[in-house]
């Protein structure tokens, strides 16, 4: 029999039980945000020049144009579609031993510790950051967000599925233990069932934000669609930019509906 629902009404409890201290403490909040804002220095004449470049923007972006650059268009799109597919199949294999790595509940802990390490590096470093350093690396191109993108997938990937595999019900696990299974078959038996449809999952997911992320790197110099978006916006063809943005966004939205579909079909 379950419990009755509680007939009165009880205040949650508070951090600060004082109500003098958190008075206190909304007065400093208000007083920082206020001395914050103040900081901000404000070019209002810029501000006003960039509002009438914001607005030649959106009115290319209201009148596309596909047809002038569409050479340089379809060739940054190959590019981020190359890079993304690439770098997220490399990254997945990847971050599959080393998710399992960083389960507390599978690995040893000097496994776990190293493993554990290379997601915090992977996760740490923004994409961009990345990318500009592999670029000065390896020079301009593709390959350098090929890198970026797979060192950026497998912190990602990693991560969540380490915390699955530490998720996962003990008892299927338990139950594979008693038959004296090795190692792999207990992987393979107990953790696997259970982690796939979200391994599946998050691998769709992280496809999805490798070809965004491939059009942001792009504009320091990792290749694909970005790099040639870059160029249009230096060069004030905005019609044109207007254009690879359109596809960036039809792109994204076919992705996100086959993802989906793909996903409840494999559940």
């Amino acid at each position: 029999m379950s419990a009755p629902y509680p007939a009165t009404w009880r205040r949650p409890p508070q951090i600060v039980k004082d109500r003098r201290w958190r008075i206190a403490l909304q007065v400093g909040i208000v007083a920082y945000l206020v001395l914050a804002i103040g900081t901000v220095e404000v070019n209002w004449e810029r501000v006003a020049v960039g509002l009438e470049r914001g607005q030649r923007f959106v009115m290319g972006f209201l009148q596309p144009d596909f047809a002038s650059r569409w050479g340089d268009i379809s060739r940054g799109l190959v590019e981020s579609l190359t890079m993304t597919l690439t770098s997220t199949v490399v990254g997945v294999a990847i971050s599959v031993p080393i998710g399992i790595g960083a389960a507390r509940n599978l690995a040893p802990a000097a496994v776990y510790y190293v493993c554990r390490a290379i997601i915090a590096v992977s996760r740490a470093l923004q994409e961009v950051i990345i990318a500009i350093f592999l670029v000065a690396m390896f020079g301009f191109g593709p390959f350098a967000g090929f890198l970026t993108l797979s060192f950026a997938t497998i912190g990602f990937i990693a991560k969540l599925l380490a915390d699955d595999i530490e998720e996962i019900d003990e008892a299927q696990a338990e139950a594979i233990r008693s038959t004296g299974a090795s190692w792999f078959q207990l992987v393979n038996y107990a953790i696997q069932p259970q982690v796939m449809p979200r391994l599946i999952g998050l691998s769709l997911y992280r496809l999805d934000i490798n070809f965004r992320e491939s059009a942001v790197i792009g504009i320091v110099g990792a290749g694909g669609i970005g790099a040639t978006l870059n160029t249009a916006i230096d060069r004030y063809e905005y019609d044109s930019a207007g254009a690879i943005l359109l596809i960036i966004i039809g792109i994204v939205m076919v992705a996100e509906y086959s993802s989906s579909y793909l996903r409840k079909f494999l559940q």
